[in-house]
This record gives C-alpha cells, sequence and structure tokens, in this order.
C-alpha cells in the first residue's frame, strides 16, 4: 500500500473490528479478501441507495458481504454464493458475532447453478468477487434480476480486456471501470 493509500485509510474511522479480525485471520490464512478501498466504496453504495436486496458471488470470508451488511438498512437481505463450504461456514460465524446472520443467507453450490434459477428480482446490488472466468456468464445471469438504476459491480476486471470491453459496451448498462479495478454498471433498460 502507498502511502498516499494508508494516510487515506488512516483518516477514515477505523472498521467495526471483525473486519479487521477478518483482515488478519485472511492474512494468515492466505484467503484473499477485497481490498479496504473496494470495502468501503460497497459500503457507501449500499448506504447511499439504501439497498436491502443485495446478491453477492464469492462470500470468501464473509468480509465484503460483511461491510455491506452492516451499512444496509435493517430491512435488508444479502444473498451470498460461495461453493466453499469451510470458508462459508467461518464466514457464518462472523456473521452471527456481529449479529447479521438474520439478514444474510449464504449458499454453498455453483453460482451460476443458483443464478439460472434464484427465485429473487428487484435486486439493488449485485457483487461479484470470484471466477473472474465465470464474469461474463455471470453478467448475462444477473441483468434481468437488477431493479432498474440497480448495480452490476465486478471486482479485479482491470485486466480483463474482453469482459471490460464487452461490459462497457453493454446496451443495458451505464457502466465504468475504476482505476482501482472495480467495473460497475448500472441497469438502464
Amino acid at each position: 500500500m502507498s502511502d498516499e493509500l494508508r494516510n487515506l485509510d488512516a483518516a477514515h474511522p477505523p472498521p467495526h473490528p471483525l473486519l479487521i479480525e477478518l483482515e488478519r485471520r485472511s492474512n494468515s490464512d492466505g484467503v484473499p479478501l477485497i481490498s479496504r478501498v473496494t470495502a468501503r466504496f460497497l459500503s457507501t453504495l449500499v448506504t447511499a441507495m439504501q439497498a436491502n436486496r443485495i446478491l453477492e458471488v464469492g462470500t470468501g470470508y464473509g468480509y465484503s458481504t460483511l461491510w455491506m451488511a452492516l451499512a444496509q438498512p435493517r430491512v435488508g437481505r444479502i444473498w451470498t454464493i460461495d461453493s466453499n463450504v469451510s470458508n462459508t461456514a467461518l464466514a457464518r460465524d462472523y456473521f452471527r458475532r456481529a449479529a447479521e446472520d438474520d439478514y444474510i443467507e449464504a449458499f454453498n453450490t455453483p453460482a451460476v447453478e443458483l443464478l439460472e434459477n434464484f427465485p429473487h428480482r428487484n435486486l439493488d446490488i449485485a457483487f461479484f468477487a470470484a471466477t473472474a472466468s465465470e464474469y461474463d456468464r455471470y453478467l448475462d445471469l444477473i441483468l434481468p434480476m437488477l431493479k432498474l438504476s440497480g448495480l452490476a459491480i465486478f471486482n479485479d476486471c482491470l485486466g480483463m480486456q474482453g469482459f471490460v470491453e464487452r461490459f462497457l459496451r453493454h446496451p443495458d448498462l451505464d457502466a465504468t471501470v475504476l482505476p482501482f479495478g472495480i467495473g460497475f454498471g448500472a441497469r438502464r433498460q
């Protein structure tokens, strides 16, 4: 992390203690997390939109899930998908400890299989931090589930030239990719 990013991070209030614990645990276990910059960005979007219907693909240890859950209104719901059972079990423990477990439903199944029959529509946000090779398929599956102006957000897509071009030119999205690698697009049709 550069000095500028460290100074910027220090200017923010500290994250919830369980988020700091998750960062340490993930680092110790070698399990990747989204960056704290990305997590704060997601939290701000959830707050600004008062997003209460969120889908996440790529639960991992539940770091991004918890950032979003702590920002959403109490009537909110997050559905998170990850096929790794042990990671999801650990994430569920953190959700419980943060008193957010009543608002989060975790699925252990391949995401594409679940999304092909996912019953929920009018999603405010769909966030993908999973296998990048599946991003094209996720985009196709998620667009009909988003509400008008709902956001499709893809983590770490900056180096994925083919996907980025398709995402930015998609006729149903007003999309951009930020310099820190997050692609996000608002559904316009």
